[in-house]
C-alpha cells in the first residue's frame, strides 16, 4: 500500500503542475488532495496546524490570485468588465473547442469579443485580448511558483 500511496501522491503533484497551464485540469485543488491522500496512507501526524494553515493559505491566494492577475492584465490594457467576463469563459471554454491552441485562443478572443460587444474598436480589443494573454501567462506563473512552494513544503513537514 505504501507504492499505492506515493504514486498517488505523485500523480496528484503532477496533475496539479500541468493544471496551472492547462486550466481544464484541478491544478492547486490536486496539490491540496495530495496532502489528504497522504494523510489517509500514512497518517496526519506530521501535519500541525502551521502546516494547514500555509498551505491553505497559498491554496487560497491561488484561487483569488487567479482571478485577480487575469483580470488586472486585462484591465491594465484599458479592458472593460465585459473583456473580463469574456476572457474568463474563454479560458474554460477554449481548451475543449481547441485542445491546447485554446488555452491562448480562447482567453483572447473572449476578451476580445467581449470588448466588441461594449463598442470599442477592433484595434482596442485586440490590445486588451492580448491583455488577456498577458494577464493568463503571469497567472500561469504565478500558480507554478505557488504550488512548488507547497510542494516543498509537504516534503520538508514529512521529512
Amino acid at each position: 500500500m505504501t507504492i499505492v500511496g506515493w504514486l498517488l501522491i505523485l500523480i496528484l503533484f503532477v496533475v496539479g503542475m500541468i493544471g496551472t497551464v492547462y486550466p481544464v485540469l484541478p491544478s492547486v485543488v490536486a496539490v491540496y488532495a495530495a496532502f489528504f491522500v497522504y494523510g489517509w496512507f500514512f497518517g496526519f501526524d506530521e501535519f500541525d496546524f502551521w502546516f494547514w494553515a500555509l498551505q491553505t493559505a497559498i491554496f487560497l491566494g491561488i484561487f483569488v490570485g487567479d482571478y485577480v492577475i487575469s483580470a488586472l492584465g486585462v484591465k491594465k490594457f484599458g479592458g472593460s468588465r465585459a473583456s473580463v467576463i469574456g476572457s474568463t469563459i474563454g479560458l474554460i471554454v477554449g481548451p475543449f473547442v481547441f485542445p491546447f491552441l485554446g488555452l491562448i485562443l480562447g482567453p483572447f478572443v473572449g476578451a476580445l469579443g467581449g470588448e466588441l460587444l461594449v463598442g470599442s474598436s477592433f484595434g482596442k480589443s485586440v490590445k486588451v485580448g492580448v491583455g488577456s494573454l498577458v494577464g493568463i501567462f503571469s497567472s500561469a506563473v504565478a500558480k507554478i511558483i505557488l504550488q512548488l512552494i507547497m510542494i516543498v513544503l509537504f516534503f520538508i513537514w514529512i521529512l
